[in-house]
């Protein structure tokens, strides 16, 4: 009886690369595996020739052997293709599919060291402390690589060996009823390879827990939510792998008489009424002291003033901020009797009705407003 041409089982060209050749491979194995098929024994014989079939042609010598000489390359004791099909077969056929789904195919290597952990640092500062910038020492308490065994774990002199269970590879097979599942080695954790004489000081870890006192400066014009990364000053990394980064989170403190909105600064400037009425120059605090502000006659509460250039140089873009004040009238308390008359008699001078309304448009304003809108319901 001949037998089936191996492209022919699979389904393929003779050129078909080596992708093509196990995608159609896996569709087949899942197609007529014994599990699936329930006992068919014709099903069973055709899973048999489409892992004999694959065997050969995902082996470059194989496939060229056969390419020349057809099955006669395997005969007389070398080939072999006519076995069972074992459960560890079927096992790889799922291990590249659902490798990445439960924890790594049966072809993965052993894994790579690990970069160590980015820290965080959150540094409070005052507003001038942000604003101006400063050199500040941090103490930062970390995994740090080991001095004695330079991050390998072992004993100065000796090194790390294959690990005997995973021979090296790093993961471990488990079946699972009808899935062979990749799990990483518990020996060695993944790394293939054990430390027998581990270092005394970090007792095969590699990393020791030190406290490393670092100066950082911290440039000018920072503001709360910034962070400043300084690369390669978080914890150190597995076997001897790259450190991770330290990033350093600022919070500004909330200031007495400032208040920051980006580059510009806020305050509230209280007024007397007298010196609102009647104007002046009257002193403002900045960032870098006081400064003289004239206040026209006859301002209004909440009047804003903007003094270009006293606000806060921008961290990114180098432009600087305004100072805006805002100004706040007064209302005078704790009152004399002599005091009260004065204001009695000022209150007096300006009249009533539509007089007072030449001293106080807002007021009247207001008040004809409210009148308008009781007529509008009345009517």
């Amino acid at each position: 009886m001949s037998k089936p041409d191996f492209y022919e089982v699979l389904g393929v060209s003779k050129d078909a690369s080596e992708r093509d050749i196990k995608k159609a491979y896996k569709k087949l194995a899942m197609k007529y595996h014994p599990d699936r098929t329930k006992g068919d024994k014709d099903l069973e014989m055709k899973f048999k020739e489409v892992r004999a079939a694959y065997e050969v042609l995902s082996d470059p010598q194989k496939r060229a052997a056969y390419d020349q000489y057809g099955h006669a390359a395997f005969e007389q004791g070398q080939g072999g293709f006519g076995g069972g099909a074992g459960a560890a077969d079927f096992a790889d056929i799922f291990g590249d599919v659902f490798g990445d789904i439960f924890g790594g195919g049966g072809r993965r290597g052993r894994a790579q060291a690990q970069r160590g952990a980015d820290l965080r640092y959150n540094l409070e500062l005052s507003l001038e402390e942000a604003v101006r910038g400063k050199e500040v020492e941090l103490k930062i308490p970390k995994l740090s690589t080991c001095e004695d065994c330079d991050g390998s774990g072992a004993k100065a002199g000796s090194g790390a060996e294959t690990c005997s269970h995973c021979h090296g590879s790093g993961q471990i097979q488990m079946r699972q009823g009808f899935f062979a599942v990749q799990q990483p080695c518990p020996h060695c954790r993944g790394r293939g390879k054990v430390i027998k004489d581990p270092c005394r000081t970090c007792h095969g870890e590699g990393r020791v827990e030190r406290t490393k006192t670092l100066s950082v400066k911290i440039p000018a014009g920072v503001d709360t939510g910034d962070r400043i990364r300084l690369s390669g000053e978080g914890e150190a990394g597995e076997m001897g792998a790259p450190a991770g980064d330290l990033y350093v989170q600022v919070h500004v403190r909330e200031h007495p008489i400032f208040a920051r909105d980006g580059n510009n600064l806020y305050c509230e400037v209280p007024l007397s009424f007298t010196r609102a009425a009647l104007g002046g120059d009257i002193e403002v605090p900045t960032l870098e002291g006081k400064v003289k502000l004239k206040v026209p006659a006859e301002t209004q509460t909440g009047k804003l003033f903007r003094l270009r250039g006293k606000g806060v140089k921008s961290v990114r873009t180098g432009a600087v901020g305004d100072l805006i004040c805002k100004v706040v009238i007064e209302t005078p308390v704790n009152l004399s009797e002599q005091q009260r008359d004065l204001l009695r008699e000022l209150e007096e001078s300006m009249g009533t009705g539509e007089e007072a309304g030449k001293y106080r448009p807002k007021e009247k304003g207001f008040f004809d407003g409210v009148r308008k809108f009781f007529d509008d319901l009345r009517g």
